[in-house]
């Protein structure tokens, strides 16, 4: 997938888009640098980086800009195939490709063709066609460029760095949590006005140690889109109490 994204001037610098809030603006370019290459992007978790809001993405749904694919927010930016010209040759089909033909089936979607150098379409099934290659010495290599030989060795540098991986995935989770509870204060704050007093953000860290990065997320998404819409007075408390919740129902999931 490619590593640069490019937006139309025709877009961006039309009376449609600069009307738009700024926060709503700089979604949809956070959208398009991280859309695959049929203009399709986890929406939510794009939106928890940037630390935009559900009002941002209604906007850009409303305005014609994006269309959103599914509960999860799997996101579509509808003008993709103006912003961005991709090789068809290298060009790796979404992940998503059969949602966004189901729920938009008459768009135009620009289909994956052999590369001319290799013969074969790009993407993680191309590691698999690797041919054999060989050392000086006759031993076979594998994919990356190592001898057979020197897998036992390999085994044993495996075990080893076995716990600092699960360290590393550790710290890893911390820092998207953060990402998470981020955005929860940004929103609350630009909707609501407040900060938390010490305890209610250390009882916030607690409860939040307590749950997976995916389970926060759902507490994020539920959170934001309350407080976005203004439905809570005391955000806060609000967001304390769906956290001892979540922290108790994954309790007792774990019991089952």
């Amino acid at each position: 997938m490619a590593q640069r994204r490019m937006f139309s001037k025709r877009i961006v610098e039309s009376a449609r888009f600069l009307k738009m809030p700024p926060s709503t603006q700089a979604l949809y370019f956070h959208l398009g640098l991280h859309a695959d290459d049929d203009g399709v992007v986890e929406g939510y978790n794009v939106m928890m980086t940037a630390g935009s809001t559900e009002d941002d993405l209604k906007i850009l749904v409303a305005k014609g800009f994006v269309t959103v694919l599914n509960d999860d927010l799997v996101t579509y930016i509808n003008d993709w195939r103006e912003n961005n010209r991709i090789r068809a040759d290298r060009k790796v089909d979404s992940i998503y490709k059969d949602l966004l033909l189901k729920m938009l089936p008459d768009i135009e979607i620009q289909h994956a063709k052999a590369r001319a150098d290799t013969g074969k379409k790009t993407g993680n099934k191309q590691l698999e066609d690797v041919d054999v290659q060989w050392t000086s010495s006759g031993q076979p290599m594998d994919r990356i460029g190592q001898s057979r030989s020197g897998q036992s060795r390999l085994g044993k540098d495996r075990s080893s760095s076995s716990s600092s991986e699960a360290v590393n995935k550790n710290d890893d989770d911390d820092d998207e949590k953060n990402k998470l509870l981020k955005g929860i204060r940004t929103t609350i704050k630009e909707y609501a006005s407040c900060d938390p007093t010490t305890s209610e953000w250390s009882a916030v860290l607690r409860l939040s140690s307590k749950l997976t990065w995916h389970d926060l997320r759902l507490v994020a998404f539920a959170v934001n889109a309350k407080v976005s819409n203004q439905e809570v007075e005391r955000p806060y408390p609000y967001l304390l109490t769906v956290l001892q919740e979540k922290v108790k129902e994954s309790q007792e999931s774990n019991v089952r």
